[in-house]
């Protein structure tokens, strides 16, 4: 089922080509409806609401989910369930909180410096729905912007499930709207007269969102542009090849195009894990999206040694890298280009979309090169601050008229001079 290719092969080189590629079309289609949405608002939005999810506004033209239907649809939802929720928020919001960053101030002499991190206003999230559920993607959005202090958190989403909407109790979210595509992309990034308009928007989605948000950064900012999801395994000849092939089916059944790679020094070990594909997929309900995924996308690359594996994962840039393998927390040290690594064969990429605690919305498409994880960073701002007493900026001024010169500025040299003079 997996491509075995060699390392150094054309055939392995082809795996780092991850460019996003959206089929014909749908950039100039999304362009149109953002500018649509742009000029017409709500009417815009309800066009392509009926359109394309057969789905019309409340009495007074709204999409919003109020907050009693947002309550009856979370009681809804099995104790299992909700318990999980409840543990995997708790857990979010405590990695978060640690990363919540100081002000800096710093005094020298008479000058005073000061960065000022201070929380977005609004933030909007996109969270995936329709025929799917995905109540992780909204703990993992809204628990950071609540622990960055935003003070409204706007959800939108094709499909309200009561899955979907316990999440947004448990994070916090403000106000959600069932709406989703390019259309609720653009509502949040211009608003409408019933859609707040939001600083910054996060959060996955399919082409058409990810092409809306491409076009509509500027306007506002955004995370990323997500990609397929995908995994590289890292393995030694002593890893468990059922351990492997279930962590590669996990990404596989995200969805066709996904990204699910072995590197190994075995070969014996490359072929157990194919062996144990083609066991595990014979019962999985979404065998044929992971089936497809795999046998377009999947590919055991065989190196000379756990270092080559190494270096060509940082050449890979995965969102998410495992290593299976010994001495994987040694290895770890070495591995500097990934969205997430999960360290040892008891760290599942699933854990990591669930539970542990770290944010599952990470770099794709070798993004994780410059990247990073979506954190309480991404909700925080950060503002200069610059004090001078008058002896100081006296002192400074000849200094800054040099430089104001050097470059051909010479308003801004009089301006400091100016500050020579008392009064």
């Amino acid at each position: 089922m997996l491509a075995v290719v060699a390392m150094g092969s054309a055939e392995a080189e082809a795996l780092l080509d991850r460019t996003t590629r959206f089929e014909g079309g749908i950039d100039e289609q999304v362009a149109a409806i953002v500018a649509d949405v742009r000029a017409r608002g709500d009417a815009a939005v309800e066009a392509y609401t009926r359109r394309f999810d057969q789905r019309a506004p409340d009495a007074g033209g709204s999409y919003e989910v109020s907050r009693a239907r947002r309550a009856v649809l979370a009681a809804e939802v099995s104790p299992p369930v909700r318990a999980a929720l409840a543990l995997a928020a708790d857990r979010i919001r405590a990695f978060h909180a640690l990363q919540v960053e100081p002000d800096v101030d710093l005094r020298d002499g008479g000058v005073r410096l000061e960065l000022r991190v201070t929380p977005l206003a609004r933030a909007g999230l996109y969270v995936p729905g329709g025929t799917a559920r995905y109540p992780s993607s909204v703990l993992m959005t809204a628990v950071p912007a609540k622990v960055a202090g935003v003070p409204e958190v706007v959800m939108v989403t094709p499909g309200a499930s009561p899955e979907a909407m316990l999440a947004a109790e448990l994070a916090g979210v403000d106000r959600v709207f069932e709406i989703g595509g390019a259309q609720a992309i653009a509502a949040l990034a211009y608003g409408t007269r019933t859609i707040p308009r939001v600083d910054k928007i996060v959060g996955p989605g399919n082409a058409w969102v990810a092409s809306a948000k491409r076009q509509v950064y500027g306007a506002v900012d955004i995370d990323s542009i997500a990609g397929p999801s995908e995994v590289l395994v890292i393995a030694d000849a002593e890893a468990n090849p059922a351990w492997v092939a279930a962590d590669l089916i996990a990404q596989a059944e995200h969805d066709r195009e996904a990204r699910a790679v072995v590197v190994t020094p075995s070969a014996a070990l490359a072929a157990a894990v194919d062996a144990e594909l083609v066991r595990q997929l014979a019962d999985l309900p979404r065998r044929a999206i992971a089936e497809a995924a795999l046998r377009s996308h999947g590919a055991a690359v065989i190196c000379a040694s756990l270092a080559e594996a190494v270096g060509f994962a940082n050449r890979w840039a995965p969102e998410h890298l495992e290593l299976h393998c010994a001495g994987a927390r040694e290895l770890a040290a070495l591995c500097t280009t990934a969205g997430a690594i999960f360290v040892g064969a008891y760290a599942s990429e699933a854990a990591g979309d669930y539970l542990a605690g770290g944010n599952h919305v990470l770099p794709t498409g070798g993004a994780a090169r410059y990247a990073s994880p979506l954190g309480v960073h991404d909700f925080r701002k950060r503002t200069s601050l610059i004090e001078y007493d008058a002896a100081t900026a006296a002192a400074h001024a000849d200094a800054i008229a040099a430089l104001a010169a050097c470059e051909g500025l010479d308003g801004h040299g009089r301006s400091a001079l100016m500050r020579k003079r008392p009064g």
